[in-house]
C-alpha cells in the first residue's frame, strides 16, 4: 500500500447479502448481543441468553443417550473439570465419540449449550458418544485458564476412555464459535505436549483472532450477531491488556501459530455474512499449506450461529448435512 492508499477500512465494500430465509433470527439474536459493548455488560448477558435451559431430558433424545456428569481432575493447581457425557444406549462399544466445546465468545455457555442442535444429532446417527467440556470462563478466569480445562478434560476422556466404551483412537475434537476457537488451540496443545490422538478437529464458525482488524470483521460491523464490538470484549476478557498485542499465545488465538503442520484433518465452517469469515478461510489455507487435510465451507448469507438460530432454513440444513457427512467420511478412513 502506498502513503496515498486509503486505509483498509474504507477499501472493505459493502457487505454481502443475508440468507432472507435467516434474516428474523438474526435481528433477534442481533438485538440481544448488541448489548455487549463492555466487560460490564458480561453478566447481564449471561443473564439474558434466549431460549429455555437444555434438560437431561433433551440430551436423552428420546432414550438414544445416557446422560452422565463427572467432574474428574483439572490443570495442575486448578479445580476438578465437570464433563457432562452422553453415551449412546444400543451401540457397541468401544464407539467413537466428539469432544465437545461449547461457544459463549469465552464469557458465556455451559457444556449443555448447543448439544441439541450441534453435537448430539450427528453422533445419534453415526454411533458416536459426546463428552462435553464445562471450562472456565472469562474475565474471572482469564487465559489460559480455559484452553488448560478443556485440554485436561480432553486427556482424561482419553485415558479413560475404556471406561467409558470410546474407542480412543477415534475422538474427534469440535466446537462452535469460542469453542471452535478452543478446539483448535487444544488441538495444537495436543501437538506440542505429545498429547491424546484426535482423529480430527471439526471447527464450526471458529473464534482464532484477537486482533479483530480482518476485512470481514470491518465489513460486518454492527450487522452480524456477534460483531467487532463483541469480539473485542471477548478477547479482552479473555487476554487483558495483551490483546491485539505481539506476546498472545496460539494456544489463546489459534491463527497466532506460526506452524500448523503435523495436525489432525480439519472441518471449518463460517457463514459468508459472519465477523469470522476471513480469519476461518486464512486458517483453513493454511493448513493445506502446511500440509494437513482440511475441508472448508462459507455458507452463502449466512451469520455466526445461523444454524442453531434458523435451523429449518435451507442453508443451514445444508450446513448440516455437510458435518455429518464429513464425520462420515473421517470415521469411515
Amino acid at each position: 500500500m502506498t502513503a496515498t492508499e486509503d486505509p483498509v477500512e474504507t477499501r472493505v465494500g459493502p457487505p454481502p447479502p443475508f440468507d432472507p430465509e435467516l434474516e428474523a433470527g438474526r435481528a433477534l439474536m442481533r438485538e440481544e448481543l448488541s448489548r455487549l459493548t463492555t466487560l460490564e455488560a458480561i453478566p447481564e448477558c449471561r443473564e439474558r441468553r434466549p431460549g429455555p435451559p437444555v434438560t437431561d431430558e433433551d440430551l436423552r433424545r428420546g432414550g438414544a443417550f445416557e446422560v452422565e456428569e463427572r467432574r474428574v481432575p483439572g490443570p495442575p493447581g486448578a479445580p476438578d473439570v465437570p464433563l457432562l457425557i452422553c453415551r449412546p444406549v444400543d451401540v457397541a462399544a468401544p464407539y467413537p465419540a466428539i469432544y465437545y466445546i461449547h461457544g459463549g465468545g469465552m464469557i458465556m455457555g455451559d457444556p449443555r449449550s448447543g448439544l441439541p442442535d450441534m453435537a448430539l444429532p450427528a453422533a445419534e446417527e453415526l454411533g458416536m458418544a459426546v463428552v462435553s467440556v464445562d471450562y472456565r470462563l472469562a474475565p474471572e478466569h482469564p487465559h489460559p485458564a480455559p484452553v488448560e480445562d478443556c485440554y485436561a478434560g480432553l486427556v482424561w476422556t482419553h485415558e479413560h476412555a475404556a471406561e467409558l466404551g470410546v474407542d480412543p483412537a477415534r475422538i474427534v475434537i469440535a466446537g462452535t464459535s469460542a469453542g471452535g476457537g478452543l478446539s483448535a488451540a487444544v488441538a495444537l496443545l495436543a501437538r506440542d505436549r505429545g498429547g491424546p490422538p484426535l482423529l480430527a478437529q471439526m471447527l464450526l464458525c471458529p473464534m482464532l483472532d484477537d486482533r479483530n482488524d480482518s476485512p470481514s470483521m470491518l465489513q460486518m460491523e454492527g450487522r452480524d450477531t456477534w460483531d467487532r464490538t463483541a469480539n473485542h470484549v471477548g478477547w479482552t476478557a479473555l487476554l487483558g491488556d495483551a490483546r491485539g498485542g505481539p506476546d498472545v499465545s496460539p494456544y489463546a488465538a489459534p491463527a497466532r501459530a506460526a506452524d500448523l503442520s503435523g495436525l489432525p484433518p480439519a472441518f471449518v465452517d463460517v457463514g459468508s455474512g459472519e465477523s469470522f469469515r476471513d480469519e476461518d478461510v486464512a486458517y483453513a489455507v493454511r493448513l493445506w499449506q502446511a500440509g494437513v487435510q482440511a475441508e472448508l465451507h462459507v455458507w452463502p448469507g449466512g451469520f455466526h450461529g445461523f444454524d442453531a438460530v434458523a435451523p429449518q432454513a435451507r442453508v443451514s440444513q445444508d450446513a448440516r448435512e455437510a458435518r455429518l457427512r464429513w464425520l462420515r467420511r473421517i470415521l469411515a478412513a
